[in-house]
């Protein structure tokens, strides 16, 4: 029997079209891969957005709050900054006039029993502090609801302020024992005091992990991070374009206010404790022959304007809360916030999905379409309801 085989040509040719088969079902299954790849990634990138978001969120809602209790019940935002482009608190603070655009401090007063008034002045900076028995607490267990441990804040209507770490607590006697951390001023009777919230937003590098972390910083001494890969924190500041006024009282015995900031002392009084002349503060000064102090602000637009983007250069020349030789001022127009828009964005977190050019913070090694993840960004728009005076 003959049995006839393949030529060489016909053998190449069948080896030609096996490999042709063979190429288009790898070219079909790369990007299958390289989404396969892909996907769980930006699940990940989306989760970290979601925490990063939800922390700032949770944070930048409660800004402002302020004490219930006794003369300065209401927003703490009228006296001192609720958000401000720099770091506070106990482990390294930036110095006054500083402005970053990635980095946001936040203060508040949570729900909280621990609220208070100086019973006496502080002798001098470094003194402890007693506080007057409160309506509703025990006499023994005054200074009520302050505990070992908590961080507090003591203001008075000028906008000078503190906080520091609560070190003892003396029952009875109504004593609060600070940290080790002298105050910028030795506060007066009737300065409030009440448990606080101060938290610092910043990004940090960590060059061994090659990783850039979203942390939060408690003003004390824990820096914790929130998310890894956030490669893009900034901070817009929009405000009252209007300077404050002031509205005196329908009665002699009343007291003036303000639409926000501190209000000016009498005509006749003059504080030897600051800078300012008789009758003016940061936020008022007072011209010959007029009865009526006028604002020491400057209008950043017309009256019925909206709210305007607060300029960097405006929040770090002054005029300085409580005063220019405060070692806590700052700048007096950074009470006029009224909102905070707070820029995020994530990178894939591994190297060989990012690429390079614009859509990518830091390029990676990536060079196929397929397996590209652009970074992603989001915007969180916040107007926090403790600082919506005024309006």
């Amino acid at each position: 029997m003959n049995v006839r085989g393949f030529t060489v040509v016909e053998a190449i040719v069948s080896v030609a079209i096996v490999m042709a088969v063979t190429g288009a079902v790898f070219a079909l299954l790369n990007p299958a891969q390289g989404m396969f790849l892909a996907q769980p990634e930006v699940s990940e990138m989306q989760q970290r957005l979601r925490v990063a978001v939800e922390a700032l969120s949770r944070d930048l809602g409660m800004a402002g709050a302020g004490p219930f209790f006794g003369d300065a019940a209401g927003p703490l935002g009228r006296y001192v900054p609720a958000a401000a482009p720099f770091r506070r608190g106990a482990l390294l603070p930036d110095p006054p006039g500083t402005f970053a655009s990635d980095r946001l401090s936040l203060l508040y007063v949570p729900v909280t029993p621990a609220q208070a008034h100086l019973a006496v002045a502080m002798a001098h900076p470094g003194a402890d502090i007693q506080v007057a028995p409160r309506s509703g607490c025990p006499p023994s267990e005054t200074p009520c609801g302050f505990e070992v441990g908590m961080t507090a804040i003591v203001f008075d209507e000028t906008g000078a302020h503190d906080t520091f770490r609560i070190a003892a607590v003396l029952p009875g006697l109504g004593v609060v024992q600070r940290d080790g951390r002298p105050l910028s001023k030795a506060y007066g009777r009737g300065a409030s005091l009440a448990e606080v919230v101060e938290v610092t937003y910043r990004l940090h590098t960590d060059a061994a992990a090659d990783v850039v972390r979203l942390m939060r910083y408690d003003g004390d001494q824990t820096d914790l991070p929130i998310a890894d890969h956030v490669v893009g924190l900034r901070v817009e500041y929009f405000g009252d374009p209007r300077p404050p006024a002031l509205f005196e009282p329908p009665a002699p015995s009343a007291a003036s206010w303000t639409t926000y900031g501190p209000r000016p002392p009498a005509p006749d009084v003059d504080d030897p404790a600051d800078l300012w002349g008789p009758g003016e503060n940061c936020m008022f000064v007072r011209v010959e022959d007029v009865a009526v102090p006028r604002p020491g602000l400057a209008p950043f637009g017309a009256a019925t304007d909206p709210l305007v983007p607060l300029q960097p250069a405006w929040l770090v020349d002054g005029p300085w809360c409580p005063d220019a030789a405060s070692a806590a001022r700052f700048d007096a127009d950074l009470l006029r916030v009224r909102r905070v828009r707070v820029t995020l964005r994530v990178e894939a977190g591994v190297e060989a999905l990012r690429g390079s050019g614009p859509l990518f913070a830091r390029p990676g090694t990536s060079r196929s379409g397929d397996r590209y993840i652009p970074d992603i960004e989001v915007a969180l728009d916040v107007t926090p309801g403790n600082l919506g005076f005024g309006r």
